[in-house]
């Protein structure tokens, strides 16, 4: 019991302190700007006396970037460009990657605490609480990068096999006369899912500015793909040696295709290799023990008899 109430104290501590510390270190920070600016001159009064607005109270989304600026400063391999070329792979354009570590690092901390808080109060064993807070604590760190992983993975294979369909509607959109941005906006607002987010961010940029390649180069980049990267690549020469459009994108929907249906194909051929594991190990022992149970069960009775 004494080892249970001090681990939760242990816990309970470092939770208290890493909020307390989250809470305060952006308003130090602030104060020091400030008066860093007032060295040099200028004054945070704004004209006429009146006083800017005082800031909110700090957010989840602050304290889980204050605690994510910590941790990362203290984590040797932690590769910043990686994580956050992960989260936009996923969908999340507006989590950072040091404010996701920072809600990796909560979690690995508030998980813990109430499982050995719920056990507790259910009066489990000393080893069960220990062995389940460190479980927890493993849950809480990997689980959230498991999640984004694998998020990443579906949402990309998503993106690649609904490119051909994307192609399609370009080609028919440019026989029809219209122009390869305005078929790729009409596009955009008839997909949906991830590939018709992608493709209406793709034109936002187009929008704001960039030229239509330099929009589609950060497609590619948020969506590396095989398909993809085939089509920007495309694309690109397409734009710089004059060559037609639509016999490029024409040419790009078969070799899709053809790509397409020999994934689908090394899928099948694999299908038979990966149920043989849980033939094995699953369905094998409850068939053998259902067939030949009974039979064992008399075996023994008759010698036994």
């Amino acid at each position: 019991m004494v080892l249970i109430l001090i681990l939760a104290v242990l816990l309970l501590g470092a939770a208290v302190g890493l909020g307390v510390w989250a809470l305060v270190e952006p308003r130090a920070r602030r104060h020091e700007n400030l008066a860093g600016i007032d060295a040099y001159g200028y004054s945070s009064v704004a004209q006429g006396g009146v006083k800017p607005p005082r800031k909110p109270i700090v957010s989840m989304d602050d304290v889980a970037t204050s605690v994510g600026d910590f941790v990362a400063r203290r984590i040797v391999n932690f590769r910043e460009s990686d994580t956050q070329r992960e989260l936009i792979s996923a969908g999340f354009y507006r989590i950072g990657a040091r404010r996701f570590l920072g809600y990796r690092a909560l979690a690995a901390i508030i998980l813990p605490i109430l499982v050995v808080w719920l056990l507790t109060l259910n009066g489990a064993s000393a080893e069960m609480i220990v062995l389940c807070a460190v479980a927890a604590f493993a849950l809480g760190w990997v689980g959230p990068n498991f999640y984004v992983h694998r998020r990443a993975a579906h949402r990309l294979m998503v993106i690649d096999e609904g490119l051909p369909a994307l192609i399609d509607l370009l080609v028919v959109t440019l026989e029809a006369g219209v122009a390869f941005s305005g078929a790729l906006k009409m596009a955009g607002e008839r997909l949906t899912g991830p590939l018709g987010d992608e493709i209406r961010l793709t034109v936002q940029e187009q929008a704001l500015g960039l030229s239509m390649l330099e929009a589609l180069e950060n497609f590619l980049r948020r969506c590396n793909t095989p398909n993809v990267r085939s089509f920007v690549r495309a694309m690109v020469q397409g734009d710089r040696l004059g060559v037609s459009i639509g016999t490029i994108l024409r040419n790009q929907a078969v070799e899709m295709r053809a790509r397409q249906r020999a994934m689908v194909t090394e899928r099948a051929q694999k299908a038979p290799i990966k149920i043989l594991f849980p033939l094995v190990f699953l369905i094998f022992p409850a068939m053998f023990l259902i067939i030949l149970g009974p039979a064992m069960f008399q075996i023994s009775k008759s010698l036994k008899g």
